[in-house]
């Protein structure tokens, strides 16, 4: 009997719907925008200073959703995508808040003044370091999510290495704009897995490889 009442729980209990496509989409338009200033498509100053075209979707999309995705990652269980969702979640907010003209029409980059590039640098290597983690727990999932993380990680390296050089009074451009292309690289991969993932929810005659590996 216990057993019984135990199997009409379960199958009473509402299925939770794949979150995963929803948080590498807002993941994938952030990181578009962004890197795109970040590669000067849209600006042709400073990205932080002058990408802020990235704010809503840093703070909304690429934030609060992210999260959103990550809460209901630990709701079917999944650690890594809970971890990855709302970390990047938090860093999108993150990078909103440091960006926003909060303090006297001054964002954070502009308040701190000379020294912002060794804060960036240091903000920008702690999330390198993340997400070489990340890239390490994706060798049992997929071709498409390790080929997302490992992207990913280059832009991150890239953008370090180029506030690093700012930092030491030289010009870091280049470098930056090589990680705004990575980023562009990055967020075709996320949407390309997003929509694998949404085109298998639907059971889509037709179907994006993701190369499984386990």
């Amino acid at each position: 009997m216990a057993q019984y009442a135990a199997e009409r729980a379960a199958a009473a209990a509402p299925a939770v719907a794949n979150p995963a496509p929803l948080g590498l989409s807002a993941f994938a338009l952030t990181t578009f925008v962004l890197s795109a200033a970040n590669a000067r498509f849209i600006f042709t100053g400073i990205p932080p200073v002058t990408g802020t075209i990235v704010l809503g979707l840093a703070a909304f999309y690429g934030g609060l959703v992210q999260l959103i995705a990550g809460i209901q990652e630990f709701r079917t269980g999944n650690t890594f995508g809970a971890t990855a969702f709302c970390s990047y979640g938090g860093f999108w907010l993150a990078v909103a808040f440091t960006l926003a003209p909060f303090f006297g029409g001054k964002n954070l980059v502009l308040l701190i003044g000379p020294d912002a590039a060794t804060g960036v640098g240091f903000f920008l290597l702690g999330w390198t370091i993340f997400t070489l983690m990340m890239f390490l727990g994706t060798f049992r999932s997929s071709g498409a999510l390790m080929a997302v993380f490992a992207f990913l990680f280059l832009t991150f390296l890239g953008l370090t290495i180029g506030w690093g050089v700012t930092t030491s009074g030289s010009d870091g451009t280049t470098w930056i704009q090589i990680g705004g292309w990575l980023g562009i690289v990055t967020a075709l991969l996320a949407w390309y897995t997003a929509l694998s993932g949404v085109l298998a929810s639907v059971k889509s005659s037709f179907q994006l490889p993701t190369f499984p590996r386990s």
